[in-house]
């Protein structure tokens, strides 16, 4: 069974939003069924040593999924997310959290450090601020 998509993730680029074609071309070559993983969305930005948000563009401008947040926030099927909460959160862990909100959210790429720096998985990351009710926003690649 496959998925319908009615989303059309162009829209919120506006109408003069265009995709880049190096970029597009690279999507295309290593995306399957029109989705295209966060981790893939990393590795061509890297590739191509441009911001990693330029390849989330273009991918919705060409009406593309991104899927399976190295988070875990979304884009697992048929789950949307792929983390639970934690029984409880480590304290530095919560203290790190803590310190990195902004507006009472972490950024994406904050998440990604304090995982860096914990040694730890960035799933691990994204069920602690789910434990702590915490929002992770905004995301590197700007799924949201």
């Amino acid at each position: 069974m496959t998925r319908r998509r009615s989303k059309k993730f162009a829209e919120k680029h506006g109408p003069h939003a265009k995709p880049d074609s190096l970029i597009q071309a690279e999507i295309l070559k290593h995306a399957k069924n029109n989705a295209l993983p966060c981790a893939v969305a990393f590795e061509i930005a890297q590739d191509l040593g441009i911001a990693a948000g330029l390849v989330g563009m273009t991918a919705d401008l060409i009406n593309f999924s991104l899927v399976k947040c190295q988070l875990g926030l979304f884009g697992y099927y048929p789950k949307k997310k792929m983390i639970t909460p934690h029984t409880q959160v480590d304290s530095d862990l919560k203290n790190a959290i803590s310190e990195a909100l902004i507006n009472e959210q972490l950024p994406c790429k904050s998440a990604w450090e304090i995982a860096s720096r914990f040694s730890i998985r960035k799933m691990a990351v994204g069920g602690a601020c789910e434990t702590l009710k915490v929002k992770i926003k905004p995301c590197q690649i700007g799924a949201f």
